[in-house]
């Protein structure tokens, strides 16, 4: 029970834990306390239940559904495209952003871009359903259930560390100049993951 549970949130700490689109809004709307508990409960339970479809056997679908990756594939580019342009544009009047702000977005529109962000990326698919769902199913029964459990129960937690711990920056950010910065990185970022996505494919 342990030591796939454990097997688990490892596996999937060594996915999310890294430089991405995903990562980047959650960082960003944590700075800005715009919205923090349902954009770490969307991508945390979203990591959750496609792990949970991947062991049950999606996965296995997914990998031979060639057209419908391509349909999320390029989905993803254009939205990517447009969420980079739209940092680039907050990069160039800073001045109207600060942490904490008085005036956030409106949730709907926040929900919005944290469901696209997720979920019009394939590799997302990839990663949870077909390689998380592999390396769970390695396990047999029932521990292909802990192994999940551990996923989501990792997903969670880095989630709700990298929402609320970005409050730690908050200080840093109540300069005009460290938001350009931010939303200069994270236009950077989309535009990199949106170029890997749009030449290099879906595959592993």
């Amino acid at each position: 029970m342990i030591i796939p549970f454990l097997v688990g949130a490892g596996s999937g700490l060594s996915l999310i834990v890294a430089i991405g689109a995903q990562n980047a809004f959650v960082l960003r709307q944590g700075i800005r306390r715009e919205h923090v508990l349902p954009v770490v409960l969307i991508c945390g339970l979203a990591d959750a239940v496609l792990e949970l479809l991947g062991v049950a056997g999606i996965g296995f679908v997914i990998e031979r559904a060639p057209v419908l990756l391509e349909i999320v594939r390029w989905g993803g580019v254009a939205f990517l495209l447009w969420y980079a342009w739209s940092a680039a544009r907050r990069a160039l009047r800073p001045q109207a952003l600060s942490a904490g702000a008085a005036d956030p977005a409106p949730l709907r529109r926040v929900v919005t871009a944290c469901l696209a962000i997720t979920l019009l990326n394939p590799h997302v698919y990839l990663d949870t359903m077909v390689l998380m769902g592999s390396l769970g199913n390695a396990q047999g029964d029932p521990d292909r259930w802990w192994f999940v459990l551990g996923g989501a129960v990792a997903s969670l937690c880095w989630f709700f560390l990298l929402g609320y711990g970005a409050r730690a920056l908050t200080r840093f950010f109540e300069t005009p100049r460290s938001w350009r910065i931010l939303d200069s990185v994270v236009a950077v970022t989309m535009l990199v993951i949106a170029a890997r996505i749009a030449f290099g494919g879906v595959s592993h």
